[in-house]
């Protein structure tokens, strides 16, 4: 497994803009499938994005699509979400995961490892 260190969360108005980043630790992180999940109080955890090991596919949810974007650099160890145009219901704890399997996963379950998160408050 990885360990997975978030940052770049903070309070934003709507309309704004903030970038997350993920940091992983381990030689092996270009060998991970990455994702981004949200949990916001009383919900459960939803899938945000997704990028292959290789960085070639992507995948966004609906709710997210055209505003958000999902990129790592293998170098680094890092993946990044790039999110614009922010909205309140953006409003959650962010969190990135990790996965050994090939190509998108969208569900929780499908990720291994996982960070402590990142506060996003968007205010209207």
């Amino acid at each position: 497994q990885v360990q997975l260190v978030e940052s770049g969360g903070g309070l934003v108005q709507a309309g704004g803009s903030l970038r997350l980043s993920c940091a992983a630790s381990g030689r092996t992180f270009s060998s991970y499938a990455m994702g981004w999940f949200r949990q916001a109080p009383g919900k459960e955890r939803e899938f945000v994005a997704a990028i292959s090991w290789t960085g070639v596919n992507t995948d966004y949810a609906d709710s997210v699509k055209g505003r958000f974007t999902i990129s790592r650099d293998n170098v680094k160890n890092t993946v990044y979400l790039q999110m614009n145009s922010l909205k309140p219901e953006d409003t959650a704890v962010y969190y990135c995961a990790a996965g050994r399997h090939a190509g998108l996963r969208y569900s929780w379950y499908d990720y291994d490892s996982w960070g402590q998160g990142t506060q996003v408050t968007v205010s209207s």
